[in-house]
């Protein structure tokens, strides 16, 4: 089996310039494993890594399609084994780093995420949002599914309204279909890093990422995506810091409450990845309380990774 390194953790607990280290020192090339990089012209609010911050690693499925395209983990995965293979055809070694947990999964297991067609059933659903909203929805999860209830926020109306769907279709619910699937073996020979910290210090990096978000312009860049055309029907601007800054320029929130918003909603998006991680099986957890730096980190996930080799 082949050799692959995944560098991933909650949102803001510093996972990149990590993954250029660790990238550099095994001849390395980086996949992106987030939901949101691989949008063109969303840079400040996905905190999008800079050409220059790269240091001459290569990066893949980041700008690689128009916020009006559809993307999801079936996509993903098709795209990512396509950069795992490119890089092994260079005698490099694939790093896949990003906080998206199930876009993890279904790349390490080659797990069927594949979408069915559109069912009567998701129509229904989709009235029942617009009629009752997303919380009513959410609630109707919390009933029939309580673990992708956890998982997945009550915004993100559509994996909501998919795990509901697959309930509904298959009388079991997709959290149990999908642990099922995740007990494949992996074609992978991999070692799989999950960085974290205390919950204080990620919650203070949060605030202060979305501070420099604001302080480089997030609202000027969501102001030129609407007036390119977009709005809250598109998959691309639910993503954090869109959807909240859209609605200030809506005129529903003002930008303190739409602030505030943003920096409470991605605490609790980073307190559902670490429940996602920490429900995975054969991850490495690497606390940054345990360590006085990075250097100390990389030397851990090296040794880890050597042992491929031995």
């Amino acid at each position: 089996m082949k050799p692959l390194l995944i560098l991933s953790g909650p949102t803001a607990v510093g996972k990149t310039e990590l993954s250029i280290s660790l990238a550099k020192s095994i001849n390395g090339e980086i996949i992106s494993a987030d939901s949101m990089q691989v949008y063109r012209g969303m840079d400040i609010g996905t905190a999008k890594i800079k050409p220059e911050e790269m240091q001459g690693i290569r990066h893949h499925l980041i700008d690689i399609i128009d916020p009006r395209d559809e993307w999801n983990v079936s996509l993903f995965k098709k795209h990512a084994m396509d950069a795992v293979n490119d890089i092994y055809s260079r005698g490099k070694v694939p790093v896949l780093v990003g906080g998206t947990g199930f876009y993890i999964q279904a790349l390490l297991y080659n797990v069927d995420f594949s979408e069915e067609k559109e069912s009567d059933i998701r129509l229904r659903l989709t009235k029942e949002y617009e009629l009752n909203g997303a919380h009513a929805l959410h609630e109707k999860l919390k009933q029939c599914d309580p673990v992708s209830a956890e998982i997945i926020h009550e915004n993100n109306v559509k994996r909501v309204i998919r795990a509901l769907e697959f309930y509904e279709l298959h009388g079991i619910p997709i959290s149990e279909h999908n642990r099922v699937q995740s007990l494949r073996t992996s074609p992978f020979d991999f070692r799989y890093f999950v960085l974290s910290d205390a919950r204080e210090k990620i919650y203070e990096r949060i605030d202060k990422r979305v501070d420099k978000m604001l302080e480089a312009g997030l609202v000027d860049e969501v102001k030129s995506l609407v007036n390119s055309g977009l709005d809250l029907s598109y998959v691309s601007m639910q993503g954090l810091g869109y959807k909240e800054i859209y609605k200030y320029l809506n005129g529903e929130y003002s930008l303190d409450e739409a602030v505030y918003i943003l920096k409470r909603d991605t605490r609790h998006f980073a307190k559902r990845q670490l429940t996602w991680f920490r429900r995975e099986k054969e991850v490495i957890m690497i606390s940054r309380q345990d360590y006085e730096n990075d250097t100390l980190i990389l030397e851990k996930m090296l040794e880890r990774f050597n042992e491929i080799y031995e």
